[in-house]
């Protein structure tokens, strides 16, 4: 291996390392007088000038070791001037020539150089890892033939010849033919002058031409010594050329002191200058590339060389003019910015001094100044009074205390909040209604409480800030509904939460004396917002906690009364805020947990919940495209059916809401999504083309479209599994069977994903609610009643049963983990069954001398609420009667013991749970009849409603019907 380091210095390191093995006793030769030899090119050197120079011999011979001490032979040198080749090795030099002399060998060793070539009269240090070349090497210096070749070697095709790591490594492998073919045909007869480990240090001698190889390992070869063409010394032009280069080097040595020691050391070793070293001074010592070098080492013209050496001498000055400039830009910028510096510290120490400033108080002011700047005359007297003030104090107090810090905070609260700022709100109704309608699917009358208050806006001018509450079971779009409205008034949009918030600071904010004290969350809306007129969605208002640090409820009332929240008082600012054009929606699930001075507050709109004809509009329009698009799958991948929906929102997500039915819409295009990639991988590596077959990229639509083309029938009603085998022939004999074999292919990869309700449950498990009906006909004892949850509204069966018959043994046991509203309601129906039983059967003791249990299915669930008496009393009439009630009934209505009707709540959530049980006929309250007649009519479409004020009422309707009517 053959390792060959080379450095940009590689001139002055080894010059001044190695220099001293030669050491030479000349006149005092300093700068001026080597500039001054330059220029005395033309005068003719003393024929008999007499040098004397000491050659250490190397004691790498046979007898010693490097160790030792090396002895001084001292020899004279006549200088005789040299012939006009230029190669007369008696000129005056201090290389001395040694037996036999270099001229002699005609047979080198091939040292490749791979960054630059080696010009006579210089040092350069290479490292030689190839052990037998190092080896050769050594043996030639022990014959006392210290000389080798010195050769460039070639770049590799389509490699830059900037040196590198790869490249020094790649010489390693180059060996024998092949590193002979990479040598430039021109090298440089190299003295062996030091060997210390794997370092070899040559010594430039003259010029050589390789004219064949040798041997391979290592690389020997035969080689012509080389002379320079005859030149006249007189020629004026190469006198002028050689003038001009020592001129450009007088200009170059100025700015470089590296090529100062390059004059001083070459001219110590080689002598003085003539016109051939002269040009292989300059372009030695230039930073030119290697091929310029080479060239300027391949030429035996003088004059050729000397100008090839200008150009490279000329360039060097360029980029030294460049290095100059820019380092004198550096300079005078650096220069520049200290002055600066100190003439701003002085400024500042000034300043001080005179009391105009203390440190960088005067800027954060002037921030506060200019950011305060835009609204200062929207901005309320009493705040802009508090913020001069506060900028005064900033100013004297000192930037290290406590106080400063409190006071800088206290000011960018104040200056940064959006005084005076409002937003253009929207009055068009038209387009508000559009936007309504875009996001939410019914809900009428929460849009047209929105579109007053738009039009009340619009014929005003201007809109105050109002409280709406909206209350509804979860998952029915309370939330969503409040993004809706902000977005159809042109609002700003805030949404902060209120569950289980004990801490009063968090609305009305902190005391400026405590560490990290804050303003309230309102105060944080409006800097967020930028505006003073955003709408803000306070989140589950029903589920205020209260704990150590007062009661947020109670701090709420300052914030939503509109007869108070115009000068809203924040602990933190303590300047009052107008917060009257804020639109505040909160949301609740259940209005009864609110407190009664807040609820007075509030303008309440329920929201009951969805029926399933509201349910499947949702998924279809807005729910089923959302997570569609959410997991990647295109509409014409897959189809849900009608049915499939009806199943999922009966059998599955039977609650108010929409939430759950959103979930499992996502889960089902999320198994269809992978489905879609386990097929489309499954496919991918076994298809086979044809030899001469093209491939093409087809989406699934092309697929879709293909498989309609060639008429064959999808199946719709259960799952396809895409499968592609590669059964196809490798050769198909003709363009016929391509096409049928592709238009197979094709339709076997784009069938549709159909969901049916034949494979849902492959999708989303089996279903988790079956039929709340439990009886086609209710039996003896059994009556359906209507129930309201914070889940909207359920049907539920109250079932009466006779346990044991006996004179004086009426008594009444009660399960279902009822609530004591209910247990109540239980003992009024018993005591009003018994008169109702008397008057209509005077001779039936029934209940007098039986023990009855009264149950309500679903034991798990607790239940209690005023609405379920008269079915408690029906349930027990039917059972004394021993007459079942009429088909298809429902009732709710909580009695008194007189058989009186009391209203009740939730009618929109019985009305649709008594709908979703296929319940045809409904017995309610007759003062609900005002909350009945406000339903929509797709919720009514198909309901015989009865209201009633008196139990009497209820038994016509349950009990005297026509047997005729009860038969299936």
């Amino acid at each position: 291996m053959l390792k060959l380091v080379f450095s940009s210095s590689y001139r002055g390191h080894c010059l001044n390392t190695v220099a001293p093995r030669l050491r030479v006793k000349p006149d005092s030769n300093s700068l001026f007088d080597v500039v001054g030899r330059l220029t005395g090119l033309t005068r003719r050197s003393p024929t008999n000038s007499l040098s004397r120079a000491f050659f250490c011999s190397d004691s790498n011979d046979g007898s010693g070791s490097g160790s030792g001490s090396q002895p001084v032979v001292e020899v004279e040198v006549k200088g005789v001037e040299s012939d006009s080749d230029g190669s007369d090795s008696k000129a005056s030099s201090a290389i001395v020539p040694t037996y036999p002399r270099p001229e002699d060998y005609l047979t080198v060793l091939a040292l490749p150089l791979p960054h630059r070539p080696l010009f006579p009269g210089f040092y350069m240090p290479i490292y030689v890892k190839d052990p037998k070349l190092l080896a050769a090497l050594q043996e030639s210096r022990k014959r006392q033939a210290p000389y080798a070749g010195a050769f460039l070697l070639k770049d590799e095709p389509g490699t830059e010849s900037s040196p590198s790591s790869e490249t020094e490594k790649s010489v390693y492998d180059i060996k024998g033919k092949e590193l002979f073919n990479r040598l430039h045909e021109v090298g440089t007869l190299a003295q062996i002058s030091s060997i210390q480990g794997d370092q070899v240090v040559l010594i430039g001698h003259r010029r050589l031409r390789i004219t064949e190889m040798v041997s391979e390992d290592p690389l020997t070869v035969k080689v012509d010594h080389l002379k320079e063409k005859p030149y006249d010394k007189d020629d004026d032009v190469i006198k002028a050329t050689s003038f001009e280069v020592i001129s450009t080097l007088r200009d170059v040595l100025k700015t470089s002191s590296l090529w100062r020691d390059h004059v001083q050391t070459y001219s110590q070793h080689i002598g003085d200058f003539n016109f051939p070293r002269l040009a292989d001074f300059g372009a030695a010592i230039s930073g030119a590339n290697k091929l310029q070098c080479q060239q300027v080492l391949e030429e035996l013209d003088v004059h050729k060389r000397l100008q090839l050496t200008l150009e490279l001498v000329k360039k060097e000055m360029e980029i030294s003019k460049i290095q100059e400039s820019i380092a004198k830009a550096i300079e005078e910028k650096i220069s520049g910015e200290q002055r600066r510096y100190l003439l701003n510290e002085q400024l500042k120490a000034i300043k001080k001094e005179l009391g105009l400033e203390t440190d960088d108080k005067t800027a954060l002011s002037a921030k506060f100044r200019e950011r305060l700047e835009p609204n200062r005359e929207k901005c309320p007297p009493h705040v802009l009074q508090v913020i001069e003030e506060e900028l005064t104090k900033l100013q004297l107090l000192e930037a290290s205390s406590s106080e400063f810090n409190v006071t800088r905070n206290y000011l960018d609260w104040l200056t940064v909040l959006p005084w005076g700022n409002y937003s253009d709100e929207n009055f068009d109704v038209t387009q508000a209604q559009t936007v309504l309608d875009e996001d939410h699917y019914g809900l009428a009358d929460v849009k047209e409480r929105i579109l007053e208050f738009i039009a009340v806006g619009k014929l005003r001018g201007t809109s105050q800030g109002k409280i709406i509450c909206l209350s509804g079971p979860p998952g029915v779009g309370k939330t969503s509904i409040g993004r809706s409205i902000a977005r159809a008034l042109n609002r700003k949009f805030f949404r902060f939460s209120v569950g289980g918030l004990s801490d009063v600071a968090e609305i009305k904010g902190h005391r400026r004396t405590y560490i990290g004290a804050m303003p309230g969350k309102m105060v944080q809306c409006l800097k967020n917002v930028g505006t003073e007129n955003p709408l803000v969605l306070i989140d589950e208002i029903d589920k205020l906690g209260r704990g150590h640090a007062g009661d947020p409820a109670s701090a709420l009332l300052e914030l939503l009364d509109p007869e108070q929240n115009a000068n809203f008082l924040d602990h933190y600012l303590d300047v009052p805020i107008d917060l009257s054009k804020v639109l505040f929606v909160c949301t609740a699930n259940v209005v009864d947990n609110i407190s009664n001075p807040l609820l007075d507050r509030m303008e309440v709109i329920a929201i009951a919940g969805y029926i399933t004809d509201e349910k499947m509009h949702i998924a279809r329009d807005y729910l089923e495209k959302t997570a569609r698009d959410a997991c990647g799958v295109k509409p014409e991948q897959v189809e849900v059916t009608d049915a499939a929906l009806l199943g999922l929102i009966e059998n599955y997500c039977r609650e108010a809401g929409v939430r759950n039915l959103q979930k499992h819409i996502e889960k089902i295009y999320r198994k269809i999504a992978l489905r879609l990639v386990r097929e489309g991988s499954s496919n991918e590596p076994v298809m086979v083309q044809p030899a001469d077959a093209k491939a093409e990229v087809v989406d699934e639509s092309d697929h879709y479209a293909a498989a309609n083309k060639a008429d064959v029938e999808v199946e719709t009603s259960v799952q396809v599994d895409t499968v592609q085998t590669n059964d196809q022939p490798k050769d198909p004999k003709d363009a016929a069977d391509k096409k049928e074999l592709q238009e197979t292919e094709a339709t076997k990869a784009v069938e549709k994903v159909v969901v049916d309700t034949s494979n849902l449950a492959d999708f989303v498990g089996k279903p988790v609610f079956h039929a709340e009906r439990i009886y086609d006909q209710t039996p003896v004892g059994v009556v359906m009643g209507l129930a309201w949850t914070a889940m909207g509204g359920s049907t539920l069966y109250i079932e009466t049963t006779q346990v044991e018959q006996g004179e004086g043994k009426g008594a009444l046991h009660l399960t279902g983990q009822l609530g004591d509203v209910m247990k109540e309601s239980a003992q009024i129906a018993h005591t009003l069954a018994r008169a109702i039983l008397l008057e209509k059967e005077p001779a039936n003791p029934y209940f007098a001398n039986s023990k009855l249990h009264l149950h309500v299915p679903a034991g798990a669930t607790p239940k209690d609420g005023p609405s379920a008496g008269c079915t408690m009393i029906t349930s027990m009439l039917s059972l004394a009667m021993k007459k079942p009630v009429r088909k298809d009934l429902a009732m709710t209505g909580e009695v008194t013991l007189t058989g009186k009707i009391l209203p009740i709540g939730g009618v929109k959530e019985k009305t649709i749970a008594a709908k979703r049980s296929e319940v045809r006929t409904i017995i309610f309250p007759a003062a609900n009849r005002r909350d009945y007649d406000e339903l929509a009519p797709n919720v009514t479409e198909g309901l015989d409603v009865h209201f009633v004020d008196d139990y009497s009422q209820i038994f016509s309707l349950a009990f005297e019907y026509d047997d005729n009517t009860m038969v299936n």
